[in-house]
């Protein structure tokens, strides 16, 4: 196994467009295994080491909604990729609802996946150095942004990626207005509707964490975007 390459793990129950997938990425550098099933996925997901899921919805045995949510108790922080044929915006909201980092209907371009996978990876890859100590005081609380972390009294939240990077801009712009399409390029790269719809699960999540201090507040500025104030 090449430890420099990014592993992908494949989840499809199509055997053809699996096999074509797998293919595609294997040829594109990336080292990629392929389940046909949530079951042979999970259990391949908490064997091997992977750096980002590609999850098909609907799937026999267990569909990649049920899927990514077992992978999400394992590791809050890996990026996943859904691939539907959906297209209903409910379908698509509880995609992000559960964490995903992307989403994508079928049928699609190989080209279109590669970008997203790319968009992805360097987001997460960017990250700051833990070098540079970034703590922030809100209220009762301290939010380290190195470690994902939110603290109360002895009461630690684990935030992941995209609620921590949230927070973090929201706490650089505190009592100011952060703009919503600078937070959309900033985090989800694409400032869609869909990517929109994310965006505002994670807010809402952002102030059910911090609703134990009533002098916070995220507030929504109605056609502009969100305002941290305290």
């Amino acid at each position: 196994m090449d430890k420099n390459k990014t592993r992908l793990l494949l989840a499809e129950d199509d055997e053809n467009l699996g096999s074509l997938l797998k293919e595609y990425l294997i040829a594109k550098g990336y080292e990629t295994e392929l389940y046909s099933d949530g079951n042979k996925a999970y259990k391949g997901f908490i064997t091997n080491r992977f750096d980002i899921c590609i999850l098909d919805v609907m799937m026999p045995v267990k569909d990649g909604f049920t899927l990514a949510r077992e992978i999400r108790s394992v590791n809050s922080d890996i990026p996943i990729i859904f691939l539907t044929v959906k297209s209903m915006k409910e379908d698509v909201f509880e995609g992000f609802t559960i964490g995903a980092d992307d989403y994508i209907t079928k049928p699609f371009s190989m080209e279109e996946l590669i970008f997203r996978i790319e968009a992805i990876l360097r987001r997460t890859n960017n990250k700051p150095s833990n070098s540079k100590v970034q703590i922030y005081k809100l209220g009762k609380y301290v939010f380290d942004a190195n470690k994902q972390l939110l603290k109360k009294e002895g009461k630690i939240q684990k935030l992941t990626t995209k609620e921590s990077e949230l927070l973090k801009l929201l706490c650089n712009n505190t009592n100011k207005v952060l703009e919503r399409n600078f937070a959309l390029r900033t985090i989800w790269i694409d400032d869609n509707y869909f990517n929109a719809r994310s965006m505002d699960v994670y807010i809402t999540r952002l102030r059910k964490y911090l609703k134990d201090d009533p002098s916070i507040e995220i507030l929504n500025i109605h056609g502009k975007g969100y305002k941290l104030i305290m």
